[in-house]
């Protein structure tokens, strides 16, 4: 772990996360300015003297969509470089124990995959159970977590270092605090930990429960997707009994039972709402209504863009170069675009490109005056705007992969024409036509 080359490539990638300062207050500027192969030098020096010591980390706390407050552990500059060397070295060991139902903080896996897997699961599934583990990354046990990491890993100088990270404390209010359990979120081995801790949950549904349905899991979001509501029923029992062998517990007002068919319900997933929608494009063209699980921003990822919209474009603004406004817009809209783009999306991609023409027209008019005309005001469209730069959501929706769904040769079904009308509800195919009796 001391090896130059390796903490090399882990001072590039915690550069590239950049994260502010810890405990110390030494930024990565200052590491820079002091020099980072010294830097570097004197850390393996530490580590290969088995001096090293862990500082404590600081705790801030970051707003959740619930409006409660995730309290986050930072760790200095010279412990993340440090946690990422070990990161590089121990995930690829535990890489090849983990199971294809664990998507969070993986290579080479994704929030989109995840999602991709509920989508081709809608088609025969009609019950989900949607999990909430109760304070996860606060409740994770350290003698059992060091059990399961020391089964891969017989290094006792790198035990000792996961137990120092454990052990390190937080500071809050101008003092140290020990942590007896869990976590810090915000550490750079936190996540890998995290995994390895539920391991042992994709493990025993592997072994003892996969019959019932299938765990799609995401860090510590899980859902599992059955096919009848007395699967279900087991699942939500099979899961309780696994944590408890963790001493973990499912949040009691957060995990509910989902029945997917005619689109009763829905779930949120990863920031979107999954649902069963009827293909507008099969009932069009073959008069038969099918439905699939489709996905698009939660309410509360709408929510939240159109608060950094507002925050972007505050009325203070209306004399500043437009330009200059939509150039801050820009990355914005295009980071929450790349990431819901993948689902059916066109209707609150259109949404919030309404919304954003507001806000801009707002600025505008607010600048003109009670003086404006309407026909200067007429000119301020959509398109006024895109020809300034202003990034369009509207049309950049992309789709990973096509559906293998046929019908009588049909295109991919669960694509379905966004710009149609569809129906709401979902679950179940039914064969009469349209013009038949309800």
């Amino acid at each position: 772990m001391w090896r130059s080359d390796v903490l090399d490539e882990a001072w590039k990638r915690v550069k590239r996360n950049r994260g502010s300062a810890g405990l110390d207050s030494q930024t990565i500027a200052e590491v820079e300015q002091y020099g980072v192969e010294r830097f570097l030098e004197e850390l393996a020096d530490v580590l290969r003297a088995g001096e090293y010591r862990p500082s404590a980390t600081l705790r801030r706390y970051i707003p959740k969509a619930d409006g409660k407050q995730r309290p986050l552990g930072i760790p200095t500059v010279r412990d993340r470089v440090v946690q990422m060397a070990a990161k590089l070295v121990l995930e690829p060991i535990f890489e090849a124990d983990f199971l294809p139902s664990s998507y969070g903080y993986r290579p080479k896996r994704s929030q989109t995959m995840a999602l991709e897997a509920l989508r081709k699961l809608g088609y025969q599934h009609q019950h989900v159970l949607d999990a909430d583990i109760r304070d996860y990354f606060g409740s994770i046990d350290h003698d059992k977590l060091m059990k399961l990491v020391a089964r891969r890993v017989s290094d006792r100088r790198v035990l000792k270092l996961i137990r120092q990270w454990l052990e390190a404390g937080v500071m809050e209010d101008g003092e140290v605090r020990s942590t007896m359990t869990g976590v810090p979120q915000g550490g750079v081995i936190s996540p890998l930990l995290s995994n390895i801790y539920l391991h042992v949950l994709d493990l025993l549904w592997s072994r003892h429960s996969s019959h019932l349905g299938t765990l799609v899991r995401y860090a510590d979001d899980l859902v599992v997707v059955c096919k009848t509501k007395q699967q279900c029923e087991d699942a939500e029992r099979d899961v309780r009994k696994y944590l408890a062998r963790l001493g973990l517990e499912l949040h009691p007002d957060k995990t509910r039972r989902v029945e997917l068919y005619d689109g009763k319900q829905g779930f949120d997933f990863l920031g979107c709402h999954l649902r069963k929608r009827v293909s507008g494009a099969i009932l069009e063209r073959e008069g038969k209504r099918k439905y699939f699980l489709q996905r698009q921003p939660s309410q509360r990822a709408m929510k939240r863009i159109r608060q950094k919209v507002r925050d972007a474009t505050p009325r203070g603004r209306c004399h500043a170069d437009l330009r200059e406004v939509i150039t801050g817009l820009n990355p914005i809209l295009r980071g929450w675009g790349a990431y819901f783009g993948t689902g059916n999306a066109a209707k609150s991609f259109n949404q919030i490109d309404s919304y954003v023409h507001e806000r801009l027209r707002s600025l505008r008019v607010k600048r003109a005056g009670r003086q404006i005309e309407a026909r200067t005001a007429s000119t301020w469209t959509r398109e006024y705007f895109w020809t300034l730069g202003l990034h369009r959501l509207r049309g950049t929706v992309q789709y990973p992969e096509a559906t293998q769904y046929r019908w009588h040769e049909s295109p991919p079904a669960s694509r379905v024409r966004e710009s149609r009308k569809h129906g709401f509800y979902g679950g179940r195919m039914e064969t009469r036509r349209c013009d038949e009796g309800k």
